[in-house]
């Protein structure tokens, strides 16, 4: 099944904007809206452009101290690690597979299941 790679949704910090509950109802997506979110500026685009890196997983910093602090409190560590995972993941087999798992629900996050 050939599906349409949307590589706007691949956002810097690990996580797939098309699983997201704003996307598409407050928010575009990462690429779509350059870093500004409706919830303010995301360091992680910054930082990413700054560097010339696609995605945190690219940069030899990887993970940084910022990235590993990084999280929702009302959703634990446990949301760093899985976008370090994820990151690890997209650097092996390339954003346009990753994009396409994510998109045909192969590599779903746990977060958005029900």
């Amino acid at each position: 099944m050939e599906t349409s790679i949307d590589l706007n949704l691949a956002s810097p910090c690990g996580t797939y904007c098309g699983e997201c509950r704003y996307y598409k109802s407050g928010c575009a997506g990462c690429g779509y809206v350059k870093g500004k979110p409706f919830w303010g500026g995301c360091r992680f685009y910054s930082c990413v452009r700054e560097k010339s890196a696609e995605h945190c997983g690219l940069c030899k910093e990887f993970p940084c101290d910022y990235f590993l602090s990084t999280y929702d409190p009302n959703e634990g560590r446990w949301r760093v690690f899985y976008r370090a995972g994820q990151l690890v993941y997209r650097k092996k087999i390339g954003t346009k597979a990753w994009l396409e798992e994510k998109a045909q629900g192969r590599n779903p996050d746990p977060k958005y299941q029900k």
